[in-house]
């Protein structure tokens, strides 16, 4: 009686992490028999076949390229909480994400209870820095929060170059002209766009809002930033470093984007994200 209803029979897609998320390109999202599959020809990181997708245990589809997409995968995908995001090629661009409607607000409510008290805002923007340097600081001023963030930037760019063995001669972007500037300067800027794609991704699949930031403030996607920020100083300089290195020539956003979507899967680094986005908006965070 269950034959077919659960999939038994055909190949399932694992999750590609512990939270459940789903990498597929180069294919068709549909439903058939009440069950999600995804249909490729290969091309991508799946062979060739028609894999089923355990939609109800799962968080979020991220949708490559060459993938297209039926109305009842989206109204199923709705039905049981999955989300479902456009992306690049591993999650290098985040292009749209329809709404989530998680089952529960928690997150979201509670990222308003901190945003909306000006110490709690403060005690959650000094543990973002906490998480990227490893030490609590002692100033309750954001403008001596960013300086101190600012000076350590510095020199965390002086030591991925010396790792990398790239010449380093400073931080040089204008917002203008983007790629005035040297490969390395421009291999960051592409790296950032990467990793606020990815940030994008794990906001989106827990239900966080991207306007409210802790220390950024103006953009839309404050909180992305500043997710996105808590891997400046180490995975953004590697993807960056890492490409000028190898560029031999390329075009270095092309090389940027491939570094990226291969040290994304290497080190985890949208779950790393998920992680401490609920690590600093569960409810229990910041408590009282």
């Amino acid at each position: 009686m269950l034959h077919g209803r659960l999939g038994l029979e055909k190949a399932r897609i694992p999750h590609a992490d512990r939270h459940g998320l789903v990498w597929l390109d180069r294919g068709r999202l549909e439903v058939e028999d009440g069950c999600l599959r995804f249909v490729t020809a290969g091309g991508g990181d799946l062979a060739p076949g028609d894999y089923q997708i355990p939609h109800q245990s799962i968080s979020i589809v991220l949708l490559g390229p060459g993938s297209s997409v039926t109305h009842d995968a989206l109204r199923l995908l709705a039905r049981h909480g999955c989300a479902l995001a456009a992306i690049g090629t591993g999650a290098v661009r985040f292009y749209t994400a329809p709404p989530l409607m998680p089952d529960t607000s928690a997150i979201a409510r509670n990222q308003v209870r901190l945003w909306s008290s000006p110490q709690k805002r403060m005690d959650v923007a000094r543990a973002m820095y906490a998480l990227r340097f490893g030490e609590i600081v002692r100033t309750r001023d954001i403008e001596v929060l960013r300086g101190q963030e600012g000076a350590r930037i510095k020199r965390a760019y002086v030591l991925a170059a010396e790792r990398h063995g790239i010449r380093w001669s400073g931080r040089n972007y204008d917002r203008a002209s983007p790629e005035a500037g040297d490969l390395a300067n421009q291999a960051i800027n592409h790296a950032g766009s990467a990793m606020t794609a990815a940030a994008s991704v794990a906001v989106a699949s827990v239900g966080a809002i991207p306007q409210l930031g802790f220390v950024h403030e103006d953009s839309g996607q404050s909180f992305v930033l500043d997710i996105a920020d808590l891997y400046r100083h180490d995975v953004l300089l590697d993807i960056a470093f890492g490409a000028v290195k190898t560029a031999k020539g390329e075009p270095i956003e092309r090389v940027v984007r491939r570094h990226a979507a291969q040290l994304f899967r290497q080190r985890e680094v949208i779950s790393g994200m998920i992680d401490r986005i609920k690590q600093l908006l569960a409810p229990d965070a910041q408590a009282d």
